[in-house]
């Protein structure tokens, strides 16, 4: 599984994207040029944290549960099967840090895509990383802009 143009989303950028504007915005943004990617994994465990994260914040659940809803509509979630098959290899890059990521490294590698994430731990896993304040180089540059 090649995907030309491609951006696997970290489970914290899904996260951002339903609690904040910026990361919203450059995902819709970015959407049409760029196919980002998210496994399903990712977008698990950003619904196990969404709740408490939200009921912090005080955001009416009703608001929080269509922003979560719209995200598959933006972000297309890819089903273990297509990734299943590197999880040595992303555990072996990965698993030092944070073995429960494998997912997301797993996904970069099959699709040859870079990764979207806040969380340090993929930095030298091997995969291209990039941060929120950069990643619209990324994007601008995947897009061909």
């Amino acid at each position: 599984m090649t995907t030309a143009r491609a951006l696997v989303l970290d489970s914290n950028i899904l996260i951002r994207a339903v609690l904040g504007k910026r990361v919203r915005d450059i995902i819709a943004g970015h959407s049409e040029q760029v196919v980002l990617l998210a496994p399903a994994e990712a977008f698990e465990e950003a619904g196990r944290h969404l709740p408490a994260l939200l009921a912090k914040r005080g955001v009416d659940p009703g608001v929080a549960a269509a922003a979560v809803a719209e995200l598959p509509e933006l972000v297309q979630l890819v089903e273990l099967k297509h990734y299943e098959h590197l999880r040595e290899e992303a555990l072996e890059r990965i698993a030092v840090r944070d073995p429960d990521d494998w997912p997301v490294v797993a996904l970069a590698l099959a699709t040859g895509a870079a990764v979207w994430t806040e969380d340090q731990d993929f930095f030298g896993s091997g995969v291209a990383t990039w941060t929120t304040d950069r990643v619209e180089l990324c994007l601008r540059n995947a897009g061909g802009s």
